[in-house]
């Protein structure tokens, strides 16, 4: 009997709840770590974006100062999912972070109509060129890495978050073209209307957040 109590007992058990353990260890320091490159960033690229609008009177710099606000709330948003102690639902993540998007594009709509109406003169920025530069080149990679990083975690909000990044590296593109037109040609409404191209990019991202989906581009 005793000879059938040994053999009964699995001495392996154990060693898979170990693994198991161990397995969520390694995408979450990469999301900490991911999202605090993002916070800082967003930090930089938000006070450099706020001078140049200010300075140049610029709409499209404005527009894109206020994506680097609504993403660096996005991505302190995620983070909270991270952080032990803080219980936050994914859900309301996700749909956190459509809302910003949303938000967004109602300040790109607004500010770019208000400057057609008032006929404003945007003038040269150099620091909205460089900030837009460093942003066209940045926002594509981290945007890559937090899909990647979703997927291994199956985190949609964080998807949602890398859905921001790419949507800035849009937003960079576009108001780099409007700043080099402006700067190169003097046409003053072209600011502007280069903010009014990126609202239909904010609303289809939105909604993918809002539904909990990753952005197909990023």
């Amino acid at each position: 009997m005793a000879k059938l109590v040994q053999i009964g007992v699995p001495p392996s058990r154990p060693a898979p709840t170990r693994i198991s353990k161990v397995q969520p260890v390694q995408p979450r320091s990469q999301v900490l770590w991911l999202q605090g490159i993002t916070l800082a960033w967003m930090l930089v690229e938000f006070g450099v974006s706020a001078y140049a609008a200010v300075t140049a009177h610029s709409p499209v710099m404005l527009a894109f100062g206020s994506d680097s606000l609504v993403e660096l709330m996005s991505a302190a948003v995620v983070l909270l999912q991270w952080i032990p102690g803080i219980s936050i639902s994914e859900q309301i993540a996700t749909r956190t972070a459509a809302v910003l998007l949303f938000v967004l594009a109602l300040v790109v709509t607004g500010t770019a109509l208000a400057s057609l109406v008032f006929r404003s003169h945007p003038e040269t920025s150099f620091a909205g060129i460089g900030i837009t530069i460093s942003a066209l080149l940045a926002m594509p990679v981290l945007a890559w890495l937090k899909r990647r990083e979703a997927r291994r975690c199956g985190n949609t909000a964080l998807a949602a978050d890398a859905a921001q990044s790419a949507t800035c590296a849009y937003l960079a593109l576009i108001a780099l073209v409007g700043l080099a037109v402006n700067a190169l040609f003097h046409i003053a409404w072209f600011d502007s209307a280069a903010a009014l191209v990126a609202i239909p990019i904010l609303i289809k991202e939105g909604k993918s957040a809002w539904k909990g989906q990753g952005c197909g581009c990023c």
